[in-house]
């Protein structure tokens, strides 16, 4: 009989252990926010339940108890609290209150992850990739060689390094021709091309675009920050022009490329006037002018909210625990609100003003996200420059919205209320 009721106790606790969760609060109180997605990732990975609680302190997860995941925590610095089944309940009910800006995304499933970058490519460069490294967020490399092969299939997310679509090596012509890392540069394009079958550069990255586009299309999630946002879209728009002057391709512009330029191939930009003076170190009045910007001490950008019950994605997209972030340049800083397309989501903007930072839109069965500027902690990243320390930035809001992207595509689809 002891024995019997023994029993029925360890059935009774181990029942109540598996209810438990771990709560990790993205508010001010956390101490790493960064780290928390890595760990939200790595227990999706172990096939945890996972929750993501739209505008609860600032975007919390709560995830399935286990002591890995406790440890990992400790040993991450990430602040949490071990939460029992009855306050698990508590926090879902309120949450899903309709009193309440807030609600509950169930995660599935770790995404598989592509990062586009040309080989030799220091982590450093690219905000997205240190933000993969520092989060210990698994992801693999790729280039044009695996996506002219169909290897986007293997995976479920791409973000696109800071790219030059349209085959204009950044326009960095005028400032760094005779620097040895660009001709170095124009060098590996070029033999890429060739080994890809291709005559131009252009003509390469125009397929790799198309090909990215499909992926989108068929269900594949897309995020590209700084110079891949509207060189893409404008590689996409002007399909078979040729608008590269004769130090890119070795031939003339078509002069009348921004006639023929058709709008209704790229995904979030329309009506733009492209640059074709190739010793100008812009692609287009796309993006915003530094002098536009103005000062630093002044560059600020607003976080949009949503209906957390209504419009779930955009805001999984904009959790953070500050909704006014301190902007940062790039080769593309911002984007010009007019020339963004109806259907385009504008998730942060410089209020006041035309300038739209943060983007998002949906494309056949995929979406897609355009976040401008190049490093979220670096104001004004030049070439050379040292690289960020995120162990420094740990809590960083700008940071933030990339690593939302992240798990986005984990989150359960769920039906629109109408």
């Amino acid at each position: 009989m002891l024995k019997k009721i023994f029993l029925l106790f360890l059935l009774f606790a181990f029942h109540i252990a598996a209810q438990e969760k771990i709560l990790i609060y993205m508010d001010l109180d956390q101490s790493d926010h960064l780290k928390a997605y890595g760990v939200t990732f790595h227990a999706l990975t172990q096939g945890l339940k996972a929750d993501w609680l739209l505008n609860y302190r600032g975007g919390s997860f709560l995830i399935d108890y286990t002591d890995n995941i406790a440890v990992e925590c400790r040993i991450e610095n990430v602040s949490f609290d071990p939460v029992n089944a009855s306050q698990a309940a508590d926090i879902y009910a309120f949450c899903q209150s309709e009193d309440n800006n807030m609600d509950v995304v169930r995660l599935e499933k770790a995404p598989k992850i592509a990062v586009y970058v040309p080989p030799g490519f220091a982590p450093w460069d690219d905000a997205v990739t240190l933000a993969l490294e520092y989060a210990k967020v698994p992801y693999d490399k790729i280039w044009n060689d695996e996506i002219l092969r169909g290897d986007l299939s293997k995976y479920d997310w791409i973000h696109l390094h800071h790219e030059d679509f349209t085959g204009q090596y950044g326009k960095f012509y005028a400032s760094f021709s005779n620097a040895q890392w660009y001709i170095d540069q124009q060098i590996m394009y070029e033999q890429n091309a060739k080994k890809n079958g291709y005559k131009k550069v252009s003509e390469m990255m125009r397929d790799v675009a198309l090909t990215i586009k499909n992926f989108v299309g068929g269900g594949g999630f897309l995020f590209a920050m700084c110079s891949a946002t509207d060189s893409y879209d404008i590689a996409l728009s002007a399909h078979n022009i040729d608008i590269c002057a004769p130090m890119y391709d070795g031939d003339a512009a078509d002069p009348n490329a921004q006639s023929k330029l058709d709008f209704s191939n790229s995904l979030a930009f329309t009506d733009f006037t492209l640059e074709m003076n190739p010793y100008v170190y812009e692609y287009s009045d796309i993006d915003i002018q530094p002098l536009e910007v103005g000062s630093a001490e002044n560059d600020y950008f607003t976080l949009f909210e949503f209906s957390a019950k209504y419009d779930p994605v955009p805001t999984m997209l904009t959790q953070d625990h500050a909704n006014i972030i301190h902007g940062f340049m790039g080769q593309t800083t911002m984007f010009r609100k007019k020339l963004i397309k109806p259907s385009v989501i504008i998730l942060a903007e410089r209020q006041g003003t035309e300038q739209v930072k943060y983007i998002h839109g949906s494309f056949g069965r995929g979406t897609f996200t355009f976040y401008a500027g190049h490093d979220p902690e670096d104001y004004q990243h030049a070439v050379g420059d040292p690289p960020t320390d995120l162990s420094l930035y740990k809590n960083s809001p700008g940071y933030r919205l990339i690593l939302n992207n992240v798990l986005f595509p984990a989150a359960k689809k769920k039906k629109q209320k109408t």
